[in-house]
C-alpha cells in the first residue's frame, strides 16, 4: 500500500483533464493505496476579485492577502473549486470528502511574518494574512483513508485563534508529503515534466537529481516558475517524503503510471 499526495493548480481543476486524473485516482484507491489531494484555485480567485473591482497584488509571484482578498479565497479555493473538483471526482467513483483548515483543524497555521524574499528587495515583505504551516490532523486523514475516502485539501489554513489564513499550494502539498512520509508527492503542472528545451515536449528529463537541477539554472534550461516548484520538491525529499513526480498534460492512465512505474511519465526527483 502507498501514500500518495497529489497537488492541482486551480488550473488543472477546471480542465477536462481532470476527468483523467480522477479515474486514475479511483484506480489507485481501488488498488488500496492511500491518496490525498491539495488544490489551489490562483486563477479562479483572480478572475472573482476582478469582477469584484479588486486588482490582485503579487509580489514575487505571491499573493498579498489583505481581508478582501481573504474573503474572495474562502468563496472560491475553499467553496467553489473544492465543490467542483469533488463533484467530478464523485462522478468518476472517488468517494471525497472537501477539507480546509478549519475542517477538524486538517491543515494547521500561524501567520507568516514580514520576510525578506527572492525577487522583491531587501526590505521584508508583509504579504498580510498568509500562513506558514505548522501541522496537520494525520489522524482525520487516517480515518477517512481506513474507508477508502479521498481527502481534497483547499489550501486554506487556520491557525488556533480561528484565524484563516491562504497559504500556497504546493507548500501544503509539499509539508503534508513530508509529514506523511508520503510514497509519492505527484505535481500536476502545465508541462509534462521538466524539459531540457520548454518549447520541445520530447526533451523531458524522465529523472533528475539536486546537482542537475542547480546546472540547469546555471545555464538557464529551467527557468521562470519552475525553480521555486524544484526548490520547494527537493525540500520535502530532505523532510521525508521518498519522491517527487512532476507531471502534465496527462493521458488516461498516466498519473497512475507516473506513481507505479518512476520515470515512465514526468520527471522523477532524486536525491544526490
Amino acid at each position: 500500500m502507498m501514500t500518495v499526495v497529489v497537488k492541482l493548480g486551480g488550473e488543472v481543476v477546471a480542465s477536462p483533464e481532470l476527468d483523467l486524473i480522477a479515474r486514475d485516482v479511483r484506480a489507485l484507491v481501488g488498488a488500496w493505496h492511500r491518496v490525498a489531494l491539495v488544490h489551489g484555485g490562483g486563477p479562479q480567485a483572480s478572475a472573482l476579485q476582478r469582477r469584484l473591482g479588486q486588482e490582485p497584488r503579487l509580489v514575487a509571484g505571491k499573493r498579498v492577502t489583505d481581508e478582501a482578498t481573504l474573503e474572495v479565497m474562502k468563496y472560491t479555493v475553499a467553496g467553489q473549486v473544492n465543490v467542483d473538483l469533488c463533484a467530478r471526482l464523485l462522478a468518476s467513483g472517488v468517494m471525497p470528502v472537501g477539507l480546509h483548515g478549519a475542517s477538524g483543524h486538517v491543515l494547521q497555521a500561524r501567520r507568516r511574518p514580514p520576510r525578506a524574499m527572492t525577487g522583491a528587495g531587501e526590505a521584508p515583505v508583509d504579504l498580510g494574512l498568509v500562513g506558514d504551516v505548522t501541522g496537520f490532523n494525520l489522524g482525520l486523514l487516517g480515518d477517512l483513508w481506513e474507508r477508502r475516502y479521498v481527502p481534497v485539501l483547499a489550501c486554506l489554513g487556520m491557525s488556533a485563534e480561528g484565524q484563516a489564513l491562504n497559504i500556497n499550494g504546493d507548500t501544503v502539498a509539499s509539508q503534508l508529503a513530508g509529514a506523511l512520509r508520503a510514497d509519492a508527492l505527484v505535481l500536476v503542472t502545465s508541462t509534462p515534466g521538466v524539459l531540457r528545451d520548454v518549447k520541445d515536449p520530447s526533451s523531458r528529463v524522465a529523472r533528475m537529481t539536486r546537482a542537475e537541477f542547480e546546472r540547469g539554472v546555471a545555464d538557464g534550461s529551467i527557468s521562470g516558475g519552475m525553480i521555486p516548484k524544484l526548490e520547494e520538491s527537493f525540500a520535502v525529499l530532505a523532510g521525508g517524503a521518498r519522491s517527487v513526480v512532476i507531471v502534465g498534460r496527462l493521458a488516461e492512465g498516466e498519473l497512475a503510471r507516473a506513481v507505479l512505474d518512476p520515470g515512465s511519465v514526468g520527471t522523477v526527483l532524486a536525491g544526490g
